[in-house]
């Protein structure tokens, strides 16, 4: 992973050093809640639903055990809300409850000293007072991480595919890209206030498993006829309210050329996007709206950077080859621990089958560890949990660990002979389902259990589905599924892209939910990316479980032999899954739905 120079390390304290005295003059009045609200959001702390929110950047999602273990340190020592504040907080979910019963049993109490991993690498802690804030970013700054610019308007974490640099069908390692992209865009005085937040994703291998059709700019790596490495760019992806896939302004930019090519893009977007409007201020709006106009205008741009100014940011080879350089491939040894396991048990062989990946290493692999799994929201990590992952890196990955776009966490460094010792460690930390690439292994949202902006709870429902389908003969017997919530309209759970989407809104107060089918992420199996669509009226949350039991039992009786749910719906048409999926409505229900519709 990359090694942070003396500079890096510098930059990140004196950053936490700032915060710290921002926060101090706003504690003593010198600054008013409206002028501390930018500078908390530049460094990630939000106010959430009922207490602060803290963003932490994991770049292209690498992180060391040293950082795993300072964030279960912050867990358990700062995620806390006082007692009052929880007592509120649970009384208030507890009348929401009580007001629409249908899901009581998955009702959990509301959760503390845990951190979650999102679609986008970073990290977040529910109950950190602001107060703590800067306390937590010193410590934070001492292991190398920050919540700088994961929050505001503008270029946010930067990602990647979680198999960067070990795929087997990597083209070309763009986890130097994507640094020298980081660096350069970090408290860039021209895109500091954006008309909206911009995220970019760089993808290095065949497949696409980093998204990038979803993103504001997505960033293929590929090669020429003549061998030269250059990347597709596409622009104006993005989910919310307007579902749009990211056109392709470039089909084959030089690697040397992608910043001075990205400063056109954004200095388009800064030029013309909507201030006006919150809901279309996004670039995708932009380029939906303008089509070719919008291409022109950044070629034009583009030009008068490299023509009139120079070419200021083309990348060198020496700049690339000194970022390159702190990509360290860490000391591998295996480790040898004694192991019980029987590696001709079936579930073993589930687990080598779905979490184990092959490596561009001979005799390495790269193992998903599971965050899907009852009794946890997806993604969550609690303290001990984090102590213990990064225990399992220093053992068997080299001190070396990766969040994942699905919510998990990969060990990238893992020798085939250490597998079944693996296994069994994780085993007992309740990390070993082998559910990846599953129906359980769902993306969600932490929904309106903890953000402010949500119109509905998503972690009861992933909490039902999850508790129904505990049958792995059941779930291996489905195949492929990718099932994506979100509490609202923002799709920060990604449900535009999922087989299976489900959406929280709010009707009159009270929580429903939209169920969307058939869209994609642009990976293999899911094809080039798009989103699903609605199936009816939108459904209440005691339905939502019966819909996808029946939306699954239509799709048992009408596959082929060794068909996937994806390829089955398409083959066959939406009409016989959305008629399932209506038919699975509770009669009381239906009746009130057909008055409010």
């Amino acid at each position: 992973m990359y090694q942070y120079t003396q500079f890096d390390k510098q930059f990140v304290q004196l950053r936490a050093q700032q915060f710290r005295d921002q926060l101090d003059r706003w504690q003593r009045g010198e600054l008013t809640d409206e002028q501390l609200l930018p500078l908390r959001l530049q460094n990630g702390w939000y106010i959430q639903r009922y207490a602060p929110m803290a963003r932490i950047a994991v770049p292209y999602g690498e992180i060391s055990s040293t950082q795993l273990r300072m964030l279960a340190r912050i867990a358990r020592d700062y995620d806390k809300p006082t007692p009052e504040l929880l007592a509120h907080a649970q009384a208030t979910q507890d009348e929401l409850q009580a007001a629409q019963p249908g899901l009581t049993l998955h009702a959990a109490p509301l959760q503390y000293g845990y951190g979650h991993f999102t679609t986008r690498t970073n990290v977040q802690f529910n109950w950190i007072p602001i107060t703590k804030a800067a306390d937590v970013m010193d410590l934070l700054a001492s292991v190398g991480m920050h919540g700088i610019q994961t929050s505001g308007n503008t270029i946010r974490n930067i990602t990647t595919e979680a198999y960067e640099g070990i795929a087997e069908d990597g083209i070309v390692d763009t986890r130097p890209f994507a640094e020298i992209a980081r660096q350069w865009s970090t408290l860039h005085p021209e895109f500091a206030f954006l008309p909206r937040k911009f995220k970019i994703a760089f993808n290095g291998s065949a497949e696409d498993r980093a998204a990038t059709g979803w993103y504001d700019i997505g960033v293929q790596a590929l090669k020429n006829s003549a061998g030269e490495v250059g990347f597709t760019v596409k622009v104006g992806g993005g989910m919310g309210r307007t579902p749009i896939i990211g056109a392709v302004v470039r089909e084959f930019l030089p690697w040397n050329q992608l910043l001075n090519f990205i400063e056109a893009v954004i200095r388009v977007y800064n030029g013309y996007g909507r201030r006006d409007n919150k809901w279309k201020a996004r670039i995708k709006i932009l380029v939906k709206a303008e089509g070719q106009q919008f291409i022109d205008a950044v070629e034009a741009e583009y030009k008068a950077i490299v023509e009139q100014d120079g070419a200021p940011h083309t990348i060198t080879q020496a700049e690339l080859d000194r970022v390159q350089a702190n990509f360290v491939v860490p000391e591998l040894k295996p480790a040898n621990l004694p192991s019980s396991v029987k590696t001709d048990g079936q579930l073993y062989q589930r687990w080598l089958q779905q979490n184990v990946t092959g490596h561009r290493l001979p005799g390495m692999r790269a193992v998903t560890l599971s965050f899907k799994r009852v009794g946890f929201a997806p993604g969550d990590a609690d303290a001990d949990t984090m102590g213990a992952l990064a225990q399992l890196a220093d053992q068997f990955s080299a001190g070396e660990a990766r969040l994942t776009h699905k919510q998990n966490l990969l060990l990238p460094w893992v020798f085939e002979s250490d597998l079944p010792a693996l296994y069994e460690a994780a085993r007992k930390l309740g990390l070993a389902q082998p559910n990846i690439g599953l129906l359980t292994d769902m993306i969600a949202c932490p929904g309106g259990d903890f953000c402010s902006l949500a119109n509905a709870r998503s972690l009861p429902i992933a909490a039902a589905i999850t508790e129904r389908y505990q049958d792995l003969d059941e779930v291996f017997d489905l195949g492929p599924i990718d099932l994506h919530m979100s509490g609202c309209i923002n799709s920060c759970g990604h449900h535009h892209s999922g087989h299976i989407g489900i959406l929280g809104v709010d009707k009159d107060g009270k929580e429903w939910y939209q169920i969307t089918l058939g869209g994609a992420d642009g990976t293999r199996l899911s094809g080039p990316a798009l989103a699903g669509k609605v199936v009816g009226p939108s459904f209440t949350a005691s339905e939502v479980p019966d819909v996808i039991e029946a939306v699954l039992t239509t799709f048992r009786a009408l596959r082929k032999p060794g068909e996937f749910f994806i390829d089955a719906l398409r083959r066959i048409g939406h009409d016989p899954f959305k008629d399932a999926a209506n038919g699975a409505r509770h009669p009381k229900q239906a009746q009130e739905e057909a008055i409010t519709e």
